[in-house]
């Protein structure tokens, strides 16, 4: 039977393959597995509906960007006010 690998080891070949340009020969190579190997952990990872997607990532990382750009034109505009109270004040 063949070496047992990690589910991190496993994981880490999946996102090389898909995401690296490499051809899966190459990155199978590459991570010392067999092509079938690299293949079947792909169909398996693919197949894994509790798995995040790219896409909810980006979701995810898009809302948090809204929230911080909103805090960020909050901020501005209390600084402005402040700006035009405290330059209306003689010392």
């Amino acid at each position: 039977m063949g070496t047992k690998h990690t589910a991190e080891f496993r994981q880490e070949a999946v996102r090389v393959a898909l995401t690296s340009g490499l051809t899966r020969k190459q990155v199978a190579s590459d991570f010392g597995i067999g092509f079938s190997t690299l293949s079947k952990w792909i169909q398996q990872d693919q197949k894994n509906p509790e798995k995040p997607t790219a896409h909810s990532d980006l979701e995810r990382e898009n809302a948090d960007l809204r929230k911080e750009n909103r805090l960020l034109r909050e901020e501005r505009e209390v600084l402005k006010k402040a700006t035009i109270f405290f330059a209306g004040q003689k010392p």
